[in-house]
């Protein structure tokens, strides 16, 4: 499987920002067969919440960012997930 070049990682990250979390998350998993979860919902960054691929085959790591609001109602606390943003770059031995 060939690796992805710069055009396509920008077209990709188009792609998966136009989706709901769940449906890049398994977009992302259907990609490459060879697709390797790194961390789910890491808090590396104050209201941000994290979770990373590592796409070998395609050499392409993509990252999902989310953040959280709380939502008070009258009877109940809920939380709203929204992804704001995702992050496309290359693997180190992608040279493309």
């Amino acid at each position: 499987m060939a690796y992805l070049n710069e055009q396509q990682r920008s077209q990709l990250r188009d792609d998966l920002k136009k989706l709901k979390f769940n449906q890049a998350k398994g977009r992302v998993r259907r990609m490459d067969p060879k697709a390797r979860l790194v961390y789910v919902r890491n808090a590396q960054q104050v209201g941000r919440w994290l979770t990373r691929y590592d796409l070998e085959g395609l050499g392409t790591r993509v990252t999902l960012i989310e953040e959280n609001r709380v939502v008070n109602d009258d009877q109940k606390l809920e939380n709203e997930w929204q992804m704001v943003d995702v992050i496309v770059e290359p693997l180190p031995d992608n040279r493309n």
